[in-house]
């Protein structure tokens, strides 16, 4: 698998945030996000050819037990099913950050997804008008979010917030987590915390990059 670094820190966000956590950044994306903080894990063959074996030898040397998969755009990765099946088989707890443009009902049907519910969540992403990519968005990603799952949204301004609020008003259903954030200093936390409130978005969670205030936001391997 083509692996851009491998480190541990802090969860910076989702329902993690906070916790120790061990990173597997994988190398490549379909997508080009306007406010992408990652491009280095995109371009310029910035990668190392690693083995399942070789990723679960490095994850064991830190003895830290939840993992996010994230890249990049994971979904992408050949080999990813495996790689997270035998993480899960060896005790790991294991999240999948993707951008919500990759249909991962191709990966794992509904069955697999629920016999691994224990061991694996999606953070799925869904790319608002500010990004540039929201027409990219594979629609099945969202009806099938289950409930262990993160539906999140990174806004840049009350174009990206109204956006956001129309999709929730279309998707009631959706069983997920739901998390707004903030582009790094694009739009001030306070701005979605009084359009929380204007709209009594009840269901939504406000995050940080809580990384970003404890690094430098352009940090690697944090």
């Amino acid at each position: 698998m083509k692996v851009n670094e491998i480190f541990t820190s802090i969860d910076g966000e989702g329902i993690r945030q906070g916790f120790l956590c061990s990173f597997v950044r994988l190398y490549g994306c379909n997508l080009h996000c306007s406010y992408c903080d990652t491009r280095y894990a995109c371009e310029n063959n910035s990668y190392t050819d690693l083995s399942i074996g070789q990723i679960l030898d490095r994850l064991n040397g830190f003895n830290v037990y939840n993992v996010t998969i994230t890249g990049g755009e994971p979904l992408l990765a050949e080999g990813i099913k495996e790689l997270v099946q035998t993480l899960a088989d060896n005790g790991y707890f294991v999240n999948i950050e993707t951008n919500g443009s990759v249909d991962y009902s191709r990966i794992w049907t509904r069955e697999e997804r629920k016999s691994l519910s224990d061991r694996l969540f999606l953070t799925v992403d869904y790319k608002l008008p500010d990004s540039g990519m929201e027409k990219m968005m594979a629609p099945g990603n969202f009806r099938e979010l289950q409930s262990g799952d993160v539906l999140k949204f990174v806004v840049q301004s009350r174009k990206d917030l109204l956006a956001m609020r129309d999709f929730l008003n279309s998707n009631q259903h959706i069983s997920a987590s739901i998390y707004v954030s903030p582009v790094f200093g694009r739009i001030a936390p306070r701005e979605i915390v009084e359009f929380m409130q204007e709209f009594n978005l009840t269901g939504v969670r406000v995050q940080l990059q809580i990384h970003k205030f404890i690094w430098a936001p352009d940090t690697k391997g944090v």
